[in-house]
């Protein structure tokens, strides 16, 4: 029961910080423009987190059952406590280095590799794990490509607007679309650690299926919450400001973009990257406007968190693993 309160703790530990992380996710487009105020766009983001937090368990259901089978693992306890640890820890360090990282590609690796280490290659899923790591590898350049596209459609429609008149207009509307992007990150991002517990919880034997209990739903949705209202400029500065110079017509064609990749995700149960979903959006739209005016070396270092979250945290994983089964056994 220790273990299980354990587990539960850091579950929602994961999801205060995967929303402090991913805050930049939401609203830096709208902050950067100045539609909004960071403090503004910090409450409104908390709101919409939150709502879309409680209103789906899709992919919540896809973690609980397509990464390991717990029930087959002999230390599956330990696995997702090593999981847990290895993706916190994950989040922190790039959070701490302004690095727009994927707390979906933490969660993931870890598990993975706690698993690994447990059971070695038996322990994983293949053609679940399969079909996320393909998810993950695919959504960031459709993002790029819908970006791109959205802000070519965006400039043929708007072309004669008067740049001071589509300013003053896009504003108003980037306050609606970063408010979606929020609902459709709370969507995604938070059902993550609902799949956690389940898994745990029937492991236990206190449940006899993967369906998401409503307290869970409730819990994750209000850690997240709360992990967004502290807000991180970090990321939020190296999302809003870094890639590139964003207007109110780029800021709402990326927001789009973005709602567009992530709602057909979640309503397929798949998880993505919110991060490099949002950042991939933001650099199609920059290609579609100037390409030059893309700051391609902050594309570089995403790209790199990108291709090496998961073995980097698949190694800390198996790491904490290990020690974690040493204690229990001297315990």
């Amino acid at each position: 029961m220790i273990i299980l309160i354990l587990i539960i703790v850091l579950a929602f530990g994961f999801d205060f910080i995967n929303g402090f992380h991913d805050t930049a996710n939401c609203i830096a487009t709208a902050v950067s423009t100045r539609a909004l105020t960071l403090k503004k766009a910090i409450f409104i983001s908390a709101i919409m987190n939150f709502l879309g937090a409680v209103v789906s368990s899709t992919v919540a259901q896809t973690i609980a059952k397509d990464i390991i089978d717990i029930n087959t693992l002999e230390n599956g306890m330990l696995v997702i406590v090593a999981a847990l640890i290895s993706a916190i820890t994950w989040n922190l360090i790039t959070w701490y280095f302004g690095i727009p990282s994927s707390s979906s590609h933490a969660l993931i690796g870890s598990m993975a590799g706690a698993g690994l280490a447990d059971a070695g290659i038996h322990a994983i899923q293949w053609r679940g794990f399969g079909k996320i790591i393909e998810s993950l590898i695919s959504s960031p350049v459709i993002a790029l490509i819908v970006g791109f596209l959205m802000f070519s459609v965006f400039k043929l429609l708007f072309h004669s607007l008067p740049a001071g008149k589509a300013n003053k207009g896009f504003r108003k509307i980037q306050i609606f679309t970063a408010a979606l992007q929020a609902f459709s990150h709370g969507m995604n991002d938070a059902q993550k650690s609902m799949g956690i517990i389940t898994m745990a919880l029937v492991a236990f034997g206190l449940k006899s299926d993967m369906s998401i209990p409503h307290w869970v739903q409730f819990c994750c949705a209000l850690s997240m919450a709360l992990g967004t209202s502290v807000g991180g400029w970090r990321i939020i500065k190296t999302v809003g400001t870094q890639i590139m110079k964003l207007k109110p017509i780029s800021g709402v064609a990326a927001d789009l973009s973005s709602v567009l990749i992530i709602q057909a995700a979640t309503h397929l149960g798949l998880p993505v990257s919110t991060t490099h979903v949002v950042s991939s959006s933001i650099m199609g739209v920059g290609a579609a406007t100037r390409f030059k005016g893309v700051k391609w070396r902050t594309g570089q270092r995403m790209l790199f968190a990108w291709v090496t979250t998961i073995p980097i945290t698949i190694i800390i994983s198996a790491g904490i693993f290990e020690v974690c089964h040493l204690f229990s056994e001297i315990f």
